[in-house]
């Protein structure tokens, strides 16, 4: 313990009753080293200050060491109230005060500053949020499937995220315990430990997450997305980045976003054994617009620079509708598999593969006309990929859609439901939307984000004093 906190915590070193000596004042002023001391009243309020200066004043007037301090006092003195911002004291003492009480609502002495001995905050518990956005592709999905790029020379994706996520916030806890609330699922899952907490039943996606990163503490973990589940939006690899962000933040040797998306795809490829692509993991955490390959060595991703304008006139040209059916993209993917051999399957993902380039030199030459007949050429391939893409019903929108303006368009995700996206002509936007909420359908506004995963720490909010003005 250092002098100055013996000081503080002895404090007859920095306050005296205001009926005590002159005497006695100038022996706490040869000990505290402050050069001041603060005068309190019989009930302990501080009433004012008194300073060597002060005393020596009086004593060249005449008056007696033996008189009470209260002779001295200046009652005219600067302080602040408890609770008062940092940057309010530091403003005190930048105008020539030496030294700041702090007062109680009372006006009782709870702390003093001065310009070289001023106490920092304690350390605040912390917490970590993130947040991982979701994606559209534009083309070439499917083509991300291990078993695909591995036997047919690669595969291509063109996609890009945009303003809606999942939102993860986590803190460690001292017990051990665990607790995970997934508002989306309105549930709740509690266990005393890493080895209770189990594999199966409900949120095992976040569980799975949680197997691979093995915290060595308890902590809490709320989810929550601005999306539906079977979305079509690579929602699940959303979550478990977002999750994985989380943990990243409490590591000295941080993950980088390489290691992230390849965690969020073991996580749920691997470990639940549940179909699909390399896509999803890798837009959510790099964000933006990107042209991945992928082949049996490497996975490369080549973000694209569009003009800002090229963007913003993208955004108006894009009608995002929501089907109503959720997807269930595992089995689309299982049934990909099985027929992905098939010579129609295989001549269809090589013109995805082959419009997948042309979108990205359109693209990036903002030709967006062009953009919106290749998605609807790359969804009619991607339909021929497997049986359970598209239905009946989905087929449906998609030729009401089109006679309604839209130049073409295509169901994100694996298929079988979840969001179609459509491309259309200036001025025929709203004829579009119009003739598919008609149909009971629920359009919205894209907008892209560029940021992809982001993770950050906060303290954990403490109570601030609601009167912070400096008195007088």
């Amino acid at each position: 313990m250092d002098l100055w906190t013996r000081k503080l915590q002895d404090r007859t070193l920095v306050t005296i009753a205001e009926t005590e000596t002159i005497e006695e004042a100038f022996r706490r002023l040869n000990i505290n080293m402050l050069g001041i001391l603060f005068a309190q009243d019989a009930d302990g309020r501080v009433v004012g200050a008194v300073t060597d200066g002060d005393i020596r004043r009086k004593l060249l007037d005449g008056t007696s060491i033996r008189d009470q301090v209260a002779a001295c006092v200046n009652r005219n003195f600067v302080s602040a109230l408890a609770g008062a911002p940092r940057e309010q004291i530091l403003k005190l003492l930048d105008q020539r005060v030496h030294v700041v009480p702090i007062l109680d609502s009372e006006r009782r002495l709870v702390d003093v500053f001065s310009r070289d001995l001023f106490n920092l905050s304690e350390e605040s518990e912390v917490f970590a949020r993130a947040r991982s956005p979701v994606r559209i592709s534009f083309s070439g999905g499917g083509t991300d499937l291990t078993h695909y790029f591995v036997d047919n020379d690669g595969g291509s994706v063109i996609n890009a995220t945009i303003a809606m996520y999942a939102h993860a916030t986590l803190r460690r806890r001292s017990d051990g315990r665990i607790r995970i609330y997934s508002h989306d699922f309105r549930c709740t899952v509690e266990a005393e430990s890493l080895a209770a907490l189990g594999n199966d039943g409900e949120l095992a996606l976040i569980k799975s997450v949680i197997r691979l990163i093995k915290p060595a503490y308890g902590f809490d973990l709320d989810v929550s997305a601005d999306f539906p589940v079977g979305s079509g939006l690579g929602g699940s690899a959303v979550v478990s980045s977002a999750i994985i962000g989380c943990f990243n933040e409490f590591r000295s040797d941080q993950w980088d976003r390489h290691e992230i998306a390849e965690m969020a795809f073991q996580a749920e490829r691997l470990m639940l054994n549940i179909p699909g692509g390399w896509q999803d993991q890798y837009a959510t955490v790099f964000g933006g617009f990107n042209h991945m390959e992928f082949s049996s060595e490497h996975n490369t991703i080549v973000p694209l620079r569009l003009e800002p304008n090229i963007i913003a006139e993208l955004e108006e040209s894009l009608v995002l509708c929501y089907t109503g059916f959720n997807h269930d993209s595992g089995a689309v993917h299982r049934d990909q598999k099985a027929q992905h051999q098939t010579n129609d399957a295989v001549a269809a993902a090589a013109r995805q593969k082959e419009v997948t380039r042309e979108i990205r030199h359109h693209l990036l030459r903002g030709q967006l006309l062009d953009c919106g007949r290749l998605i609807d050429e790359a969804w009619h391939a991607k339909r021929r990929l497997s049986s359970k893409i598209s239905s009946n019903e989905l087929d449906a929108i998609y030729d009401v859609a089109k006679a309604s303006g839209a130049v073409g368009g295509k169901l994100l995700g694996a298929g079988g439901g979840g969001y179609f996206i459509f491309f259309v002509r200036p001025f025929e936007r709203y004829t579009l939307i119009r003739a598919l909420e008609d149909k009971g359908l629920r359009c919205s506004r894209i907008s892209f984000e560029e940021n992809g995963l982001r993770t950050w720490k906060s303290r954990i909010p403490v109570a601030r004093a609601k009167n912070t003005a400096a008195s007088h």
